[in-house]
């Protein structure tokens, strides 16, 4: 056995091989086993070479991008932690107690891994699309464009949640603020490792071209409520960029792409036939239960026991009582401690949240059991009703936008009478606190803070930290700027 020794140092100077699927050899048996052909892989020169592996690289983007440490549970948890929602039980550095306390520097080892894993998968989307341009044929040129779309569609969320999470908020000055690299070419190697960072209006201005030429190039549906909840048709295209549109600001856009899948007046569902139907479910609980695929889950990334989002990375392992990393805040601040806006008999309180014992409420609305394969819910059709409704409210209809917030309460809290809506102001406030309500643990409540351009009220910090507070997003990972010069230019 001739064994192979890597450079550890030396490779975290090649930069974007941080970034990209590269395979190591670390070692193997006789001088002549580089000369015979993988039995465990395919090579790459045929990877696009019949519809059947075409397909599995489509698969294989979203599952780069579920992985645990994007959107198969980090993504959600660091934007829930480091507000006033959730209190710290464990202390546990691994778990994100340095993001709670706002102490988490460029070295932190877990938020640079949300980097890379998003980078990762932005450059296999980049490799995918370009590998279609060097193999054409080989699939129908509908089926090729829908595919296509599919990668824009992966990349788009990726992009999002990166440049929400590392840079300044769109609202604050019109994007105009530094921010992430802007990557659209395949890399391979480590040539192309200095380019510096894309304004946030520029990373927005991709973000809604990769959609819209999605919308335009996605299929209406798949023919299962499986397919149609875990792969992007139109509609998921269309939901993404009411959210875009949302933390840009720009209401009047939000209210033309939401009315494409959002009926005129209540009940509220998706007007047209062809496309997949949506409608809030008359019980909230389904939309977090087996089998994860109602009217209302628009797109959430599938789990199995045979690929769980990895130890202590699940939403499950961290809320409900499979660890309990982080439990409910039960001051005045915590949204769950308002038993005035949040009702005891409200549905989203009866069935996701437990007395655990008396020190303790949890968040319910994942298994608590290994492996914690619950899906991770990306869009749902509640959002788009909250992010139309706060538009209107903003620029449009405000009766529309009460009637769409009754809506979503409603379904849970069928008694509860909304007061004092008299004003754009009170609406959008309501509204606020209902997405506090309804997406609790999902992820929304540091977005929603930063596209209002409100401090975020943290409990772990102990303080509210303002936009202008550099801990207001996340630092650029050492690693990044260790390998890409082109960062602190």
């Amino acid at each position: 056995m001739k064994k192979i020794y890597i450079n550890i140092k030396e490779r975290s100077r090649k930069g974007l091989l941080l970034l990209l699927p590269v395979a190591l050899l670390v070692g193997a048996c006789g001088k002549d086993f580089l000369n015979y052909p993988s039995e465990t892989s395919i090579p790459e020169e045929v990877t696009f070479a019949t519809p059947e592996r075409i397909l599995a690289q489509v698969n294989g983007l979203y599952g780069s991008a579920k992985n645990g440490a994007l959107f198969g549970g980090r993504y959600f948890i660091y934007n829930d932690i480091r507000s006033e929602e959730f209190a710290n039980r464990t202390s546990n550095t691994v778990t994100g107690f340095t993001t709670w306390q706002f102490t988490n520097d460029p070295t932190d080892t877990y938020i640079a891994n949300f980097w890379t894993i998003g980078y990762l998968t932005i450059n296999r989307v980049n490799k995918f699309l370009t590998d279609f341009d060097s193999n054409p044929g080989v699939v129908s040129a509908e089926l090729e464009a829908s595919y296509r779309a599919e990668a824009k569609f992966v990349r788009a969320l990726c992009y999002y949640a990166l440049v929400q999470l590392f840079a300044k908020p769109y609202a604050l000055n019109n994007g105009s603020s530094t921010g992430i690299p802007l990557r659209l070419q395949p890399e391979t190697n480590s040539g192309n490792n200095e380019l510096a960072p894309s304004t946030v209006a520029e990373i927005y201005a991709q973000i809604l071209q990769d959609l819209n030429e999605a919308e335009a190039g996605l299929p209406v549906g798949y023919g299962t409520a499986s397919l149609n909840t875990s792969r992007a048709h139109k509609n998921t295209a269309i939901a993404l960029k009411t959210r875009i549109y949302l933390a840009m600001g720009r209401y009047a856009d939000v209210i033309t792409e939401a009315n494409k899948i959002v009926s005129a007046t209540a009940p509220f569902s998706s007007p047209n036939s062809t496309n997949v139907a949506h409608a809030l479910q008359a019980n909230v609980v389904n939309v977090f239960r087996t089998p994860y695929t109602t009217s209302e889950n628009i797109f959430s990334f599938p789990m199995a026991d045979t690929n769980a989002p990895g130890t202590q990375n699940q939403l499950g392992y961290y809320y409900n009582a499979g660890n309990i990393e982080y439990y409910l805040n039960r001051g005045a601040a915590g949204i769950f401690g308002n038993t005035t806006l949040w009702r005891s008999g409200d549905a989203r309180r009866t069935g996701f949240t437990l007395a655990y014992n008396a020190n303790w409420d949890i968040l319910t609305k994942w298994s608590g059991a290994a492996p914690f394969i619950d899906w991770t819910p990306v869009l749902r059709y509640a959002e788009v009703l909250l992010n139309l409704a706060e538009a209107e409210a903003e620029v449009g209809d405000q009766t529309r936008a009460i009637a769409l917030l009754s809506a979503v309460r409603s379904r849970s809290d069928n008694s509860y009478a909304f007061s004092g809506l008299t004003s754009r102001a009170a609406i959008v406030n309501s509204i606020l606190v209902e997405r506090r309500i309804e997406f609790l643990g999902e992820g929304f409540r540091v977005p929603d803070l930063q596209r209002r351009l409100s401090p975020i009220v943290s409990l772990g910090a102990g303080t509210s930290i303002p936009v202008t507070d550099d801990r207001y997003v996340f630092p650029i990972p050492a690693a990044e700027v260790l390998t890409n010069p082109g960062i602190s230019q």
